[in-house]
Formats: C-alpha cells, sequence, structure tokens
C-alpha cells in the first residue's frame, strides 16, 4: 500500500509562488496608495516605475527558482493566482468599479511573463533533473 502525502505538501509548489507574489507585491507596491500631482497639474501614480521593476524582478528570480526545481506549472499558475489576488485585495476600494479590469490585465501578463520565463528557464536547463 502507498502511503499518503499531506494535502498541503502536494500543494506547496503552488501556494508557495502565491505567497511570493502576495508578500511581493505588498513589499513593493502595498504602502504606496497615494497619487501624485505635478506642478502642470498631471497626476501620476500610484507607483512609480522602480516599485514595479523590483516586483518584476523579484518574482522573475521566484518563477525561475521554482520551474529549475521542477515545478515549472506550478510557478506559472502560483504566481499569476497571488498577483490576482493582491491587485483585488489592493484595489478593490476604487469607488469606479473598474478595478476588475485592472485586476484581468494583470492577471494576464503575470500568466503571459512567468510562462515565458517558465519556458526559457526549462530551456537553459535542458535535461537536468530536478533538484530535490
Amino acid at each position: 500500500m502507498r502511503p499518503h502525502k499531506p494535502v498541503l505538501r502536494g500543494a506547496l509548489p503552488v501556494l508557495a509562488p502565491a505567497a511570493v507574489a502576495v508578500a511581493a507585491w505588498a513589499a513593493w507596491l502595498g504602502w504606496d496608495q497615494r497619487y501624485d500631482v505635478r506642478p502642470d497639474g498631471s497626476v501620476s501614480g500610484p507607483y512609480e516605475g522602480w516599485q514595479v521593476g523590483g516586483l518584476v524582478l523579484t518574482l522573475l528570480i521566484a518563477v525561475a527558482w521554482a520551474t529549475a526545481r521542477g515545478h515549472s506549472a506550478a510557478a506559472v499558475a502560483g504566481t499569476t493566482a497571488g498577483l490576482a489576488l493582491a491587485a483585488v485585495v489592493d484595489w478593490s476600494g476604487d469607488g469606479d468599479g473598474l478595478f476588475m479590469v485592472g485586476v484581468a490585465l494583470v492577471a494576464v501578463a503575470a500568466f503571459v511573463c512567468s510562462a515565458v520565463v517558465s519556458a526559457v528557464t526549462d530551456t537553459l536547463r535542458g535535461d537536468a533533473p530536478p533538484v530535490r
């Protein structure tokens, strides 16, 4: 008889990238909630380019690491779900109701970008066995 794997251990490859994505969103973007008004009256923000770049770099490393360990699909799914969840929580207070359009765009971009990073990492890794 084959021993049972605990459910959490089986879900860990998806939950870990999701948790990293939520934590990275909170660290890079979650604290900056105000828009900047320039002297000419134009408005920008709430995020600066360096904040978004930091988030992207953090998640690029996380997806590449998980993929190198043999969890390509979990890295893509977890990162996409984590970023979508973080965006929903962060943007749901907008009064116009259009935040779900932004969430959908974040989810699509996260899926495409993490899939590309995962595919490139898999290609560079070649036929190496997954690290355990």
